[in-house]
C-alpha cells in the first residue's frame, strides 16, 4: 500500500527527486514470475496517474509488460535492464542442474519477455538505459540450501551487454544506453571518461577473490568475445 507515502511522493515531485523502485509486489498469493505485472497494474498506472511530476525509474524491469508500460508513459518514465535479463532466461537457471549464479530477483523470464527487452533497447529508446544490478554473493551464500538472490556481473557487466547488443543486432545504440541516456533523465552531465571495448576471446574466471572466500561471476568460465581495450580518465 503505497498510499501512506503520499506526502513524501508529492514533495519528491515537486523537488525533482526521482523514485527509483524495484517493482514487483511480494503477496505470497502471487506466483513469482507475476510479481512485476501484477506491481504494474495495483501500484505503477496509479502512481504515474497520481503525481504526474515525479519522475520515476522501474529498475531492472524482465517482462514485456513492463516494457509496454514504460514505453505507453511520458518523459518521466524510465526503466533500467541489466545484461543478464538481455541474455538468459529462466531456463538457464535449471541448465544442467540447478545454478543459483543465474538466481536473481526479479528472477530471469521467459523467452518472450527476453525479446521484449531486446526489442526495447534495439529501438534506441532514451526511456531505457542501463542498470547492472550486479550483487557480488560470497560462493557461500551463493552455494547453499537457501542462496541468496543475484548475479555477480560488474567485473564485466560492459562486454555482457555488448555480447546481448550485438544479438540484439543493435550495437550502435550500445554507448548511448550505457553512457547517456541515464545521465540525460537525471538531468546530468554525461561522463567524459571513456571505455573502449574491442573483440578478443577470453574465458570469463571462474571466481574472484571475496575476502575470506571468493565470488563466482554469471558466466564462470565461458568464452568470451568482447574485452576491455582502454580506459581513458579525463
Amino acid at each position: 500500500d503505497i498510499k501512506p507515502c503520499a506526502e513524501p511522493l508529492q514533495a519528491m515531485a515537486e523537488v525533482g527527486l526521482p523514485l527509483l523502485v524495484h517493482g514487483e509486489v511480494t503477496d505470497p498469493d502471487i506466483d513469482i514470475f507475476d510479481r512485476e505485472a501484477v506491481f504494474i497494474e495495483r501500484h505503477m498506472r496509479s502512481l504515474v496517474k497520481d503525481y504526474p511530476n515525479l519522475k520515476i525509474v522501474m529498475e531492472h524491469i524482465t517482462t514485456a509488460e513492463a516494457v509496454n508500460f514504460v514505453s505507453e508513459q511520458g518523459p518521466n518514465v524510465a526503466a533500467t535492464i541489466t545484461c543478464q535479463h538481455l541474455l538468459y532466461t529462466r531456463s538457464a537457471i535449471f541448465a544442467k542442474g540447478l545454478n543459483p549464479h543465474k538466481y536473481c530477483l526479479p528472477v530471469l523470464k521467459t523467452e518472450q519477455d527476453r525479446q521484449a527487452l531486446q526489442d526495447a533497447v534495439r529501438s534506441g529508446n532514451p526511456k531505457f538505459f542501463m542498470g547492472t544490478d550486479s550483487a557480488p554473493h560470497p560462493r557461500r551464500r551463493k552455494q547453499a540450501a537457501c542462496c541468496s538472490a543475484g548475479c555477480f556481473t560488474m567485473p564485466l557487466a560492459l562486454e555482457l551487454y555488448a555480447t546481448a547488443f550485438e544479438q540484439a543486432g543493435c550495437l550502435e545504440h550500445l554507448e548511448a544506453f550505457t553512457s547517456q541516456h541515464g545521465a540525460n533523465f537525471y538531468g546530468l552531465p554525461r561522463n567524459t571518461d571513456t571505455i573502449t571495448l574491442k573483440r578478443g576471446v577470453w574465458k570469463v574466471p571462474a571466481a574472484y577473490p571475496f575476502g575470506d572466500d571468493e565470488v563466482v561471476p554469471v558466466n564462470a568460465g565461458d568464452e568470451m568475445h568482447w574485452q576491455l581495450a582502454s580506459l581513458k580518465i579525463e
